[in-house]
């Protein structure tokens, strides 16, 4: 579990070294504007999520196949060459290819999901996938910030720094990583549910999953709003740079390692799994409208830390799920997952900095770079509306 968590946080943080630094790397690969670099930097959000939404269940169904550990490593020796390519293009085209390449690779998460499913009991799921999650908050808070430190040197030395980290995790595993995935749990792999909409289709035969896979995608592009527009909405609201910007996603990352990580088990023990991803999604409706509405710097970075406090969402809806489907079908499940949320990092990247940019262009009618946030929060209305919604016969 410890190598597991170790995988978790090094993935993250070699994604938050490069965000402080993408709006600057486009410009400088561009030579255009911040507003056109938000656009830009939706469609390279996007391709990402594109190529993580088709290959996620092919990912979890050899994983429920070969086995995690062949996965994982492959796909972390993978990072680190696409990390490499992409410190060193000067190319809008090459970086769309490394985006590209950067989402086929992307199963580190779904597939150590289903590893922690495979050696969960059923009783501890909900609070070992908030350890995941604590995991990647913790290196969501140390990538940013040392990503805005390197970027003072140079706008390319994260992407280097990033695909060290790969190249060692990936090393370290190859000589500690235990397979998981044994013959009496092995399921024979079929191509028709390798893709995104078999797997939805076999996996929606089981009672619930439809509808917590449609809660999980309502939330997941709410909550891809941060990625998407942070960095763009830091620096024309506040004129944050690259550092600030860094410290902020920082402040955030520690906040949501606490509540995923401490937080989540007094949570689950008062409201049960149910209880709690209901909370999670009220809270949420509040940060959000608070967030689109604050125009002092500091009170947003008082407001960061109280936002991760709906962040319990996620671990609790993966445990109500995993709990609904057998144990060779984890890793189906959690491929699934991945392109329910790759399909929401399709959706949110372009929406949220399309308005971003509507409402930030020099000609807008109204100025108002948080406008992303009242899109969140209709999301998350419509997330809570499914998720209490009565269940049909």
């Amino acid at each position: 579990m410890i190598f597991l968590l170790l995988t978790v946080m090094i993935d993250a943080i070699g994604i938050g070294l490069i965000i402080p630094v993408m709006p600057d790397l486009i410009r400088d690969v561009t030579g255009g504007t911040l507003s056109n670099a938000a656009l830009w930097g939706g469609v390279l959000a996007t391709v990402f999520a594109v190529m993580q939404f088709l290959c996620g269940p092919l990912m979890g169904n050899l994983s429920d196949r070969f086995g995690r550990r062949p996965i994982l490593l492959s796909a972390l020796a993978v990072m680190a060459a696409d990390y490499i390519v992409m410190a060193l293009t000067g190319s809008l085209w090459l970086l769309l290819a490394g985006r590209l390449v950067g989402g086929i690779t992307a199963a580190t998460k779904s597939t150590a999901s289903a590893y922690m499913a495979d050696i969960s009991e059923p009783g501890k799921k909900a609070q070992n996938f908030g350890l995941i999650g604590a995991a990647f908050g913790l290196g969501f808070v140390i990538g940013p910030a040392l990503g805005g430190l390197m970027a003072q040197l140079d706008t390319r030395a994260p992407f280097y720094a990033a695909a060290a980290l790969a190249a060692g995790n990936g090393l370290l595993g190859y000589f500690v990583l235990t397979e998981t995935v044994t013959d009496r749990i092995r399921r024979r792999f079929e191509w028709r549910r390798a893709n995104p909409f078999g797997a939805f289709k076999a996996l929606n035969r089981l009672p619930g999953i439809g509808r917590g896979i449609v809660v999980f995608f309502l939330y997941q592009v709410a909550f891809f709003v941060y990625p998407a527009i942070w960095a763009y909405f830091g620096t024309a609201r506040f004129g944050w740079d690259a550092g600030m910007i860094g410290l902020s996603l920082a402040l955030f990352g520690i906040s949501m390692a606490l509540v995923q990580g401490w937080l989540i088990r007094r949570i689950l023990k008062r409201l049960g799994e149910r209880g709690t991803v209901i909370y999670g999604l009220t809270f949420d409706i509040f940060a959000f409208l608070a967030l689109a509405f604050v125009t002092s710097g500091p009170l947003a970075l008082i407001l960061t830390p109280l936002t991760a406090l709906g962040a319990v969402i996620t671990p609790a809806l993966q445990s109500i799920l995993s709990q609904k489907v057998p144990d060779n079908q984890q890793g189906e499940l959690q491929g699934a997952l991945a392109s329910a949320g790759a399909v929401s990092m399709i959706v949110s990247p372009l929406l949220m900095t399309w308005v971003f940019a509507v409402f930030t262009a020099r000609d807008a009618a109204i100025y108002m770079p948080g406008a992303p946030f009242l899109v969140a929060t209709g999301l998350i209305i419509a997330a809570l509306g499914v998720f209490l919604a009565p269940a049909r016969p």
